[in-house]
C-alpha cells in the first residue's frame, strides 16, 4: 500500500464514483481502476460493493481505511513541514489542534508571545472536528489542543483555560426582544440555529446541556458548521442563534441584537488538552504560556 493508492482510494470513497473521482485526480478511469484492484490485491480485500442497483459502496473494510487515510496523510504533512522548519533553521514544531472556534484575541495574544518568547519554535496549527483532535492526540497526531469539552474521558489530560458568556442572537424586531434578559423557556419555543454536532461538538454539547434540562422540546431549523454561518441564519430571519458573547460581539452586524438569558449567567469553557508532557520542553513551555495568557486581564 502506498500514498497514490490511497489517494485515489479516498478520491472514489468520497466521490462514491470512479468516472468523477479520475477527473478529480486527473487521470483516466481504467487506470483508476486498476490502482484500485492492486491495492484491493495488496491488502486481501475488497474496498468497495460495484453493482448498477448500489452504484459505487464502501464495504465495511473500505470503510475502516476511509477513517484511517486521512490520519496517514496528516502524518506526511507534519513529516514535511517539520522538514522544513528544520531547514528554516527551527529546533522543534508543536503541533497544536484546534476545535469549537477558539476565541481569536485570546489564540493571537498566545501566538504572538510564543513568537516573541520562542521564534524559532515552528507553530503548525490544525482546525479540525474536536473528535479528531481527541484521536490526534491519543496518537501522537498533535501535541496541544483546544476545544469546548474536557478530554479527561477519553484518556486526555485537560484543564479549562478561559470561559466566556453565552448569549442569544436575535433578528432584528424578533418578538424576544421585548426582553433584556431572554427566559430560557420562552427561547425554546422559537426554531433554532445550532452548531453542527460533529463539526462544532464542544460548542454543540455545552449549548444543548442548556436546552435539554427542561421537558419542553426544542425546534432546531439548522445546523452551522461555523460562527459565520451562525449569524448569516439569524441576520436572515431564519431563527434564533445561541453563541459565546466574545464570539458574538467579535462577529456582530447591525443584522443582530445579542441578548443575555435569564437567570444565572451560563458560560461556556474553552480547555487546554494534551496527553502528557516533561518539564523544561517546548511543549511544557506553551502549557505554561497558555496559563499565562488565560490568566492575563481582558
Amino acid at each position: 500500500m502506498n500514498l497514490r493508492q490511497l489517494q485515489c482510494f479516498l478520491a472514489v470513497a468520497e466521490e462514491r464514483h470512479f468516472t468523477r473521482a479520475a477527473d478529480r485526480l486527473h487521470i483516466e478511469q481504467s487506470p483508476l481502476s486498476r490502482i484500485i484492484r492492486d491495492l484491493e490485491h495488496d491488502l486481501g480485500v475488497t474496498l468497495f460493493e460495484r453493482g448498477a442497483g448500489i452504484g459505487t459502496c464502501l464495504t465495511p473494510a473500505g470503510k475502516a481505511l476511509a477513517e484511517s487515510a486521512p490520519r496517514i496523510f496528516r502524518l506526511v504533512d507534519q513529516a514535511r513541514s517539520n522538514t522544513l522548519a528544520a531547514a528554516a533553521g527551527s529546533r522543534a514544531t508543536l503541533r497544536i489542534a484546534l476545535s469549537d472556534g477558539i476565541l481569536p484575541k485570546r489564540l493571537a495574544a498566545l501566538l504572538a508571545c510564543c513568537r516573541e518568547e520562542e521564534p524559532d519554535i515552528h507553530l503548525q496549527l490544525c482546525e479540525v472536528p474536536l473528535g479528531e483532535q481527541l484521536k490526534g492526540l491519543q496518537h501522537n497526531l498533535f501535541d496541544v489542543g483546544f476545544a469546548c469539552v474536557p478530554g479527561e474521558p477519553h484518556g486526555i489530560c485537560s484543564e479549562t483555560l478561559w470561559q466566556t458568556e453565552l448569549m442569544v442572537a436575535l433578528p432584528p424586531r424578533h418578538p424576544l426582544l421585548v426582553h433584556k434578559h431572554v427566559p430560557v423557556a420562552e427561547l425554546k419555543a422559537c426554531p433554532l440555529v445550532l452548531f453542527h454536532p460533529d463539526l462544532q461538538s464542544g460548542l454543540h454539547q455545552q449549548v444543548m446541556s442548556l436546552l435539554t434540562g427542561t421537558e419542553s422540546a426544542i425546534t432546531v431549523a439548522a445546523h452551522a458548521s461555523s460562527q459565520e454561518m451562525l449569524i448569516s441564519l439569524v441576520a436572515a430571519g431564519y431563527a434564533v442563534g445561541l453563541s459565546c458573547a466574545a464570539q458574538l460581539k467579535a462577529h456582530a452586524t447591525e443584522d443582530i441584537v445579542l441578548r443575555p438569558l435569564a437567570g444565572e449567567p451560563v458560560r461556556l469553557s474553552t480547555h487546554l488538552l494534551y496527553a502528557a508532557y516533561e518539564p523544561d520542553t517546548p511543549l511544557s513551555r506553551f502549557i505554561h504560556r497558555a496559563r499565562r495568557i488565560a490568566a492575563a486581564p481582558r
